[in-house]
């Protein structure tokens, strides 16, 4: 594996486990589990994270014909999913939560596959960032299938990692704690923030680049 691949492939797990961030979910997980038995909480987490890997390798292949179809440009998503990743971190860096991490009103019934696919899957586990992350990752990689290929794998094990994460998420809080786990939450969102502002210089960047090389 050349150098240039590494340092891709280290980038877009690095990027894809902070946007997914399996800690920050653990906690709604709890909640819209609470008061099943051991083996309704696996199947939900297993439709979970399978929906989840599949709307995401749906983005992943699918969504660079899209972009083309609607003649938006690399350097303007680049730009465009940078700003979005930003926003999505601040809530997280001023211990915030988002509006799409609540797990549903009070009161609302819900059946194991709904809670699997929403919010689960949607728009947890596989939401706007994690899906701007994919999408910036698959413009990069073009159409280079060893890379596209690679993201693939990236995606497989970030959701692999989750499982038993999510899995234990009970016992997880209770051992590290609240405020252990929102500080390394915070640190994830200081780490998808600076990489978000990455992504948009490298958009602003590489316009110029295109329009000086006409």
């Amino acid at each position: 594996m050349d150098q240039s691949l590494l340092q891709f492939v280290i980038t877009a797990f690095v990027m894809l486990i902070v946007v997914v961030n399996p800690v920050a979910v653990a906690p709604v997980f709890v909640s819209v589990t609470s008061g099943m038995r051991r083996l309704e909480r696996k199947r939900v987490l297993n439709r979970a994270l399978l929906t989840a890997f599949g709307v995401a390798l749906f983005f992943l292949f699918a969504g660079r014909v899209l972009l083309s179809y609607l003649g938006v440009t690399t350097h303007a998503f680049a730009v465009s999913g940078g700003v979005l990743l930003f926003l999505l971190a601040l809530p997280t860096l001023f211990g915030q939560k988002s509006t799409t991490q609540s797990p549903g009103g009070e009161g609302q019934e819900t059946t194991d596959e709904d809670v699997a696919v929403f919010p689960m899957a949607l728009p947890l586990l596989a939401g706007p960032g994690t899906l701007a992350t994919v999408l910036v990752l698959a413009t990069q990689a073009g159409s280079d299938m060893l890379r596209l290929s690679a993201i693939a794998i990236m995606l497989a094990c970030v959701y692999l990692i989750s499982w038993p994460i999510l899995y234990a998420s009970d016992r997880l809080i209770t051992l590290m704690g609240e405020s252990k786990v929102g500080i390394l939450t915070r640190v994830f969102g200081i780490i998808l923030a600076a990489l978000a502002v990455q992504y948009v210089f490298n958009g602003i960047t590489g316009y110029y680049d295109s329009l000086i090389n006409r």
